[in-house]
């Protein structure tokens, strides 16, 4: 066999060994999620946590440049040698769809959370209900301990870096009762690339081959902890994201910080009101009238900032990541965001907080 034909037939058998590995998610989280999986993001955090900069984000930059130059010197050449070139873009996408799973993407096929923790799928409009005002009440609680006022908006008093330390002890205490969201080795960045990420409507993403917490430093502040202990919860090998909603709002309502359980509490009542809005608008409008004007700003101030950068990109980014979450086993793509409101209504249906 040709060499140029070896990596790209290694890119079809990588193809058939995913869609056979679906099918067995014990095995997953047993050898790979809680066993090789464990040591490559020691690893590669302990290397790369004390960089003060985004190594990922130098990588991406350094690999797109390289693409353009690339194919800019092949754009006339294209026509006449177009087999090899094909192959040799074959051969790339093979080798970092390699390195894309063995570094990390294998916890797209681990066990899910639902099963993991023994959590009900299904809800009804009145658990719902329940929950949402259960959700007022303590969000409007901590903003109340906080300012002192029910219509003054929370202002953050710590800095980004402080947040990163911070969200460790809402992780301890987590982890005090589940042993699996045990955080270790500390790798979180401010993303070098944060204008684009809010153009793309983002808050931060995983570095899949640095295994960094890239964080979008742009946003507003009062949901930065919830927004990086999302980003944590992908570091420790949860690939979906409405686990990593979900193991992100409890790591930062179970936080002795007051802030960053507003955090935590403010943004999953968001998500809780979002659903009733497209459920019933008669409910919505009624749950928006008991929750304080200090909250309601908070919400006033994120919807201004996201709608400074609403652009046909945004559009464009999240059609092309709901198809990539679909393929990655998240079969309700963008949707899979709000998800967590399914684990959060079943897991706290008999517990309190």
């Amino acid at each position: 066999m040709k060499r140029k034909y070896i990596l790209p037939l290694f890119l079809l058998i990588q193809v058939i060994i995913l869609k056979i590995i679906w099918f067995f998610p014990d095995f997953v989280e047993r050898f790979y999620s809680n066993g090789l999986y464990v040591f490559i993001s020691a690893f590669s955090r302990t290397i790369l946590g004390k960089i003060p900069f985004s190594i990922g984000d130098c990588l991406y930059f350094i690999l797109i440049v390289l693409f353009i130059k690339w194919f800019w010197n092949k754009r006339q050449s294209w026509k006449l040698e177009w087999k090899t070139n094909l192959f040799n873009v074959l051969s790339f996408l093979s080798v970092f769809y390699f390195l894309f799973h063995t570094l990390w993407a294998f916890n797209y096929y681990r066990e899910p959370l639902f099963e993991k923790m023994k959590i009900e799928r299904d809800y009804t409009d009145s658990d719902l209900l329940t929950f949402t005002k259960k959700l007022i009440a303590k969000t409007n609680a901590v903003q109340n301990q906080i300012t002192k006022n029910d219509s003054l908006k929370i202002v953050f008093p710590y800095s980004q870096n402080q947040v990163f330390e911070m969200n460790l002890n809402g992780y301890k205490n987590l982890s005090a009762e589940y042993n699996f969201f045990t955080y270790s080795n500390l790798s979180i960045k401010k993303s070098l690339f944060s204008l684009p990420l809010t153009y793309m409507g983002f808050g931060g993403y995983l570095n899949p081959f640095t295994n960094e917490a890239q964080v979008n430093y742009l946003g507003p502040m009062y949901s930065f902890p919830m927004t990086t202990n999302h980003e944590m919860a992908h570091q420790m090998g949860y690939a979906s994201e409405s686990e990593c909603n979900f193991i992100g709002f409890m790591s930062s309502i179970e936080n002795d910080n007051l802030y960053f359980q507003y955090s935590g509490y403010s943004m999953a009542l968001r998500y809780c009101l979002g659903n009733w809005q497209v459920r019933n608008e008669k409910v919505f409008d009624q749950l928006l009238k008991t929750i304080h004007p200090g909250v309601l700003k908070n919400y006033q101030e994120s919807d201004h900032f996201w709608k400074q950068y609403q652009t046909p990109v945004e559009t464009g980014f999240h059609a092309f990541y709901d198809h990539f979450l679909k393929m990655n086993q998240q079969k309700d793509g963008m949707d899979s965001y709000s998800k967590f409101v399914n684990l959060m209504v079943n897991y706290y249906k008999v517990r309190p907080f």
